[in-house]
């Protein structure tokens, strides 16, 4: 998983401000065998039934999160930034590597008790992945694990998160 991911990232210095190496994973999404081999083995590796629901952070873990719920048969659910869901909604801000954000997700959007995987592209410093977490625990889901494409191993993210468990197919 590791190499499929790495061979379909491209890095852009200096965005979205100078200094920063972005990792671009749409060549990732756009190959077609690369992606379906990649949604296979985070399915595989949370196996069958093991939650009810994926929940994708904007925008990038949006792609992942349909792909596996499709996969799975379950349903998916966005976080999002804030401002952009139409009802009564939860909200989280958090500190980035190079600002602040805040992110919502509906107040109803689990039945109280139900088993999330929460996805997304990048794990970094752990802000988002720890407010998309926190979100979903308020919301009434448990956290049935957390899954990104890549992590950033030179950044607190994943102990940012302990306990919590960090499932990573590429660490660089």
């Amino acid at each position: 998983m590791a190499a499929l991911v790495a061979g379909a990232t491209i890095d852009v210095p200096d965005f979205p401000q100078p200094g920063i190496v972005f990792k671009d994973l749409m060549p990732l999404f756009a190959d077609g065998a690369v992606f379906k081999n990649v949604i296979d083995g985070i399915v595989a590796h949370h196996g069958p039934g093991s939650f009810d629901v994926v929940a994708g952070v904007e925008a990038r873990g949006f792609v992942v999160a349909a792909a596996i719920a499709y996969a799975t048969g379950t349903g998916v659910v966005p976080i999002r930034k804030a401002g952009k869901l139409p009802r009564k909604a939860l909200s989280a801000s958090y500190a980035l590597e190079y600002g602040e954000a805040t992110l919502e997700v509906h107040e109803d959007a689990f039945v109280a008790g139900q088993r999330v995987l929460v996805v997304d592209d990048v794990l970094a410093t752990g802000g988002t992945a720890g407010a998309a977490m926190d979100l979903v625990e308020r919301a009434g889901g448990t956290i049935a694990g957390f899954t990104v494409l890549m992590e950033l191993g030179f950044l607190p993210g994943r102990e940012k998160l302990a306990p919590r468990t960090v499932h990573a197919l590429l660490t660089v």
